[in-house]
C-alpha cells in the first residue's frame, strides 16, 4: 500500500474519507433529538431504521450484508482463502439518551467506508474482512450492557435478558420480538461466532488525553474492568406530616447516605478507580409521602480486578450497615462484571506502524471506558484505535471530534485492515 502523492489510490482514499464524514452526519438523523443530540435505544424505531439503512448502504458498496438473530448487522468482504479466519472491525449504533453522534457511530461508519474503499481499490482480499454494527453496547434502555457483542462472544444469551425491563415496563425480549427478531425462530444467522480471527475497533477517546497531549491517535493498551449494579432500598411509605422523624423508615434518606458514601470511598481509594451513581429513582414518589422504595445504579471501574472487587465488597458491606441501622431492607443485582482486558500487541504494533507510515503523532494509553473490544479480547486478538475528543466530552450533544481527526483515524484503520486483508499480514494465522 505505497503512498504516492496524486496516485488514484490516494485520491480515492480522500474521497472515501469525505464520504465517511457525510455518512456520519446522515446516521445522526436517525433518532435526532430536538435538543441537538441523538437517541437510538436498543430495538426502538430509530435504532431499527438505522440498522436497516446501514444494510442498504453496505449492499450498495458491494458488501454482503444482513442481520444476525438478535439484531447485529454485518457487512462482509469475502476473501479468497477460506482457511484464514476473518478480521472483524466495527462498533455499536445505540446511544445513551440525548447522546452525541460520534460515540460508537464513528466506528461503524469508518469501518463500513474502510471496507468499501478496500473493495473498490483492491478487489477481493485474501482474508475475509468484515464489519459489524452491534445492536447494543451502552445499557441505556435496559440494565444490561454489551447485548450485541456479548452474544457474538458467548458471554451473554437470551436467558440474561429474561425479566429485564425498560422504564416503561417493556421487557428486553418483548422489545426484541416487536423489532422483528423472534426468539427461537431460527430464520436469521446465529449470533454466537467462533470463527473470528481478530477484532479492531476505532472509537472517539471520550476523554481529553489526546487533545491535551496534542496527539492524533491513541493506541489502546488495555480496557478497564467494570461492574454495574442496581441497588434497591426498601423502607415503609408513610404520611409526611404525621410520621415523626424518629419513627421513619425513609428509603430515600438511606439511599442519599449511600450515594454520598460512594463518592467518599472512591475519592479515598484514588485513581484510577471511579465509582458513579448515574440514576436514582424514587418508586411511587410523592411530595407528601415518606419514600418507601428507592432504586439506584452503581458503576465501578478500575484497571485491577482485585481492587475493583475489594472496593465493591467493602462498599456493599457499608450499604448493608446503613440499611440495618435504619431498619430497612437492601437488595443488589449485578448486571455486568467485565474484567480488565489487555489489547493485542501484534495488532497494536500494526496500528503504530500505520501512524508512522502517515506521520501521525500517537501514544499508547489505557481506556477508562468500556468497549465491545473488551469482550473480544479474551477470545481473539483485539485492538483499539482512539481519536481525540474535544474537551473530553462524551455521552452529550456537545460531543465533538474535528473532521480532520476523524479522517486521520479512518486512514489508520484502512491501513491496518489492508495489511490483514491484502498485505504482509494476510497470510498470518490469527
Amino acid at each position: 500500500m505505497a503512498k504516492i502523492k496524486g496516485h488514484p489510490q490516494e485520491e480515492m482514499l480522500a474521497q472515501y474519507g469525505e464520504r465517511m464524514l457525510l455518512a456520519l452526519e446522515w446516521l445522526a438523523t436517525f433518532g435526532a433529538d430536538p435538543e441537538g443530540g441523538v437517541t437510538r435505544l436498543l430495538y426502538a424505531e430509530p435504532w431499527l431504521k438505522a440498522q436497516l439503512a446501514l444494510i442498504d448502504n453496505m449492499q450498495g458498496m458491494g458488501l454482503k450484508a444482513d442481520f444476525d438473530e438478535i439484531g447485529n448487522v454485518y457487512g462482509k468482504l469475502q476473501g479468497s482463502d477460506p482457511t484464514l479466519k476473518p478480521m472483524l472491525t466495527g462498533s455499536h449504533i445505540d446511544t445513551v439518551k440525548n447522546g452525541g453522534k460520534y460515540d460508537g457511530a464513528y466506528g461503524v461508519i469508518a469501518s463500513m467506508m474502510a471496507l468499501g474503499y478496500l473493495k473498490a481499490m483492491y478487489g477481493t482480499p485474501k482474508r475475509t474482512l468484515e464489519m459489524v454494527s452491534f445492536c447494543e453496547e451502552e445499557g441505556s434502555r435496559f440494565p444490561l450492557a454489551y447485548w450485541g457483542s456479548g452474544h457474538v462472544t458467548g458471554v451473554l444469551s437470551l436467558a440474561e435478558g429474561a425479566g429485564l425491563a425498560d422504564p416503561e415496563g417493556v421487557t428486553l425480549l418483548e422489545a426484541m420480538e416487536r423489532a422483528g427478531f423472534e426468539i427461537d425462530q431460527g430464520q436469521l444467522h446465529p449470533a454466537r461466532r467462533d470463527d473470528i480471527g481478530g477484532y479492531i475497533e476505532i472509537h472517539i477517546e471520550q476523554g481529553a488525553v489526546l487533545e491535551f497531549k496534542e496527539k492524533k491517535i491513541g493506541v489502546v493498551t488495555a480496557i478497564v474492568g467494570q461492574i454495574r449494579m442496581t441497588v434497591v432500598v426498601t423502607g415503609i411509605p408513610n404520611h409526611a406530616g404525621t410520621t415523626p422523624m424518629t419513627m421513619r423508615k425513609d428509603a430515600l434518606a438511606a439511599a442519599a447516605e449511600m450515594v454520598a458514601l460512594t463518592e467518599k470511598m472512591a475519592l479515598a481509594e484514588g485513581e484510577p478507580l471511579v465509582a458513579t451513581v448515574g440514576r436514582l429513582e424514587v418508586k411511587r414518589g410523592t411530595s407528601n409521602v415518606v419514600p418507601g422504595e428507592v432504586e439506584f445504579t452503581l458503576d465501578i471501574r478500575h484497571t485491577d480486578k482485585r481492587k475493583i472487587e475489594a472496593f465493591r465488597a467493602e462498599l456493599i458491606s457499608r450499604f448493608v450497615e446503613i440499611a440495618v441501622r435504619r431498619e430497612l431492607y437492601i437488595d443488589t443485582v449485578e448486571h455486568l462484571n467485565a474484567l480488565p482486558v489487555a489489547m493485542d500487541s501484534g495488532i497494536s504494533a500494526e496500528i503504530e506502524a500505520a501512524c508512522d507510515f502517515y506521520g501521525y503523532e500517537h501514544i499508547r494509553m489505557p481506556s477508562g471506558a468500556g468497549h465491545d473490544a473488551q469482550l473480544f479480547g479474551p477470545i481473539c486478538p483485539s485492538a483499539m484505535i482512539f481519536v481525540p475528543s474535544r474537551a473530553g466530552i462524551s455521552h452529550n450533544p456537545k460531543e465533538f471530534t474535528k473532521p480532520e481527526d476523524l479522517i486521520v483515524g479512518f486512514q489508520t484503520l484502512v491501513h491496518v485492515l489492508y495489511q490483514y486483508g491484502y498485505g504482509g499480514k494476510a497470510d498470518e494465522n490469527l
